[in-house]
């Protein structure tokens, strides 16, 4: 059975690595879907974010990234996804996740939304967190990936050579 799971990935963090770990147990294939559309600020292009999301995962021989763009749902689709995973940090989290998954259901009701829970050690991390963290120079080894330390440390550095 295939599975996706889509994100901005802005940057991947160690939770997120978690969760695609698990999913990867779990599934035959997992699909790292990384999102065109964000809404939000991105720091790290399309490209950017689906490169550190492949050397990130570059461990797990059944996992494989794609960008991509629209609904996730028809992305989902057109891959052969019978699973979207979701991770699941906090209660907080749970209200806006469930929301998506109900939207999703009502879109694509053959695809099911699995939500995956982080370890504990992961279950405060965040995206926005780590980009502030790197953005005041922390050390960033427990919370991300080497390649994507690597990269925001890059990112930041030309961000401050700009000012």
């Amino acid at each position: 059975m295939k599975a996706i799971y889509p994100g901005t990935f802005d940057p991947i963090t160690m939770g997120h690595l978690n969760i695609i770990e698990k999913a990867s147990r779990i599934f035959d294939e997992v699909i790292i879907g990384v999102a065109d559309f964000t809404a939000k600020v991105d720091h790290f292009t399309l490209e950017e974010r689906a490169e550190l999301c492949k050397e990130s995962t570059a461990h797990l021989p059944n996992v494989k990234v794609m960008m991509f763009s629209g609904m996730v749902v028809e992305f989902a689709k057109a891959q052969g996804c019978q699973v979207m995973i979701r991770g699941l940090r906090a209660v907080s989290d749970f209200e806006y996740e469930l929301s998506l998954a109900l939207t999703n259901t009502k879109l694509m009701p053959e695809i099911e939304t699995l939500f995956l829970l982080p370890s504990l050690r992961y279950m405060y991390l965040s995206s926005s967190m780590i980009r502030q963290l790197a953005e005041l120079d922390a050390d960033l080894k427990d919370f991300v990936p080497a390649p994507v330390a690597r990269a925001l440390k890059t990112k930041f550095a030309e961000k401050d050579a700009q000012k």
